[in-house]
């Protein structure tokens, strides 16, 4: 492959697509509020330490990263009308993304595991998922999700591109860079492939396998309304899992060189801005320790 200093262009154009400011401006607020106060709200509560509220901890950590490397570009882009995004930000952009999106990929199936245990093992819950192995599990999530969009992005970053500039997108993304390459992609998309398939499956498996065994688990509770609590713990988790990986499938798993990039960008929004909204929102509504923690917050604050 040639070096990326071959290139004829040394910057993006970004497209975007038609939108209030002022709308993605009041999104971007709330979507920060929403996951600072709940990192604020694990924090201050002591009751809330536990290996569950650490990985939801995580987890908001990561819904702002994904607002923040996306939505302050486009906001800057609709307000000053410069859509124009310099290569190596483009590359820095498209990696923090993938990263990302790689260590939510782990950090849910540690997240299914631990339900896995405290619903299939919970006598051993405390022994297996203290807070040593707790904080080991979202660590790794990060060291591995970062690690792996290293691989993925070296292979687009020494492609050559060597014009047209324009990306029909509203931040910088695998699809739309290859498509925009000028040299043979087949062994960037070959290696973009594979990494997806197993940092996706994978784990993916691993949520599989410790829902089938928590299911088989709940199943034996004798009464009813134990059935019910137990299931009601997974229940948030579970419509996240559903969320992500419907959306990440439907972009990433598919041929790159056919993707219609319009539908692309409009479902993008779903797992890179509405997802971090929809989130917070999920686990918080379904969760009465969270909810009752929030009320002694701001009962101390006014």
């Amino acid at each position: 492959m040639e070096d990326h200093q071959s290139n004829n262009i040394t910057a993006f154009i970004l497209v975007g697509f038609p939108t209030l400011p002022e709308l993605q401006s009041v999104l971007f607020t709330i979507f920060l509020t929403e996951n600072v106060v709940i990192i604020v709200t694990i924090k201050m509560n002591v009751t809330l330490h536990k290996p569950m509220y650490y990985f939801l901890c995580s987890l908001s950590v990561l819904e702002i990263g994904y607002v923040t490397v996306t939505v302050p570009n486009l906001l800057n882009n609709i307000l000053t009308q410069n859509k124009k995004i310099n290569f190596l930000a483009c590359m820095a952009q498209l990696y923090v993304f993938i990263s990302l999106a790689c260590t939510e990929c782990v950090l849910l199936a540690v997240m299914a595991f631990d339900r896995f245990v405290a619903i299939c093992i919970p006598l051993r819950y405390t022994v297996i998922i203290n807070n040593t192995f707790c904080l080991h599990l979202a660590v790794g999530s990060w060291v591995l999700g970062f690690t792996i969009a290293i691989l993925k992005v070296i292979f687009i970053f020494r492609l050559s591109f060597c014009g047209p500039n324009v990306i029909n997108h509203f931040f910088c993304d695998i699809s739309p860079l290859l498509n925009l390459a000028c040299t043979d992609v087949s062994l960037a998309e070959m290696v973009d492939f594979i990494l997806g398939m197993i940092v996706s499956l994978v784990p993916l498996s691993v949520i599989i396998f410790t829902y089938i065994c928590i299911i088989w688990s709940i199943l034996k509770i004798s009464n009813t309304a134990g059935q019910k609590k137990a299931f009601s713990t997974c229940v948030s988790h579970l419509t996240v899992v559903g969320i992500f990986y419907s959306t990440t499938f439907f972009i990433y798993a598919r041929p790159k060189k056919i993707s219609p990039f319009d539908r692309n960008k409009y479902v993008s929004i779903f797992y890179s801005i509405l997802t971090p909204l929809l989130n917070p929102i999920i686990y918080c509504l379904r969760n009465t320790e969270v909810k009752q923690s929030m009320r002694k917050i701001l009962r101390l604050c006014y």
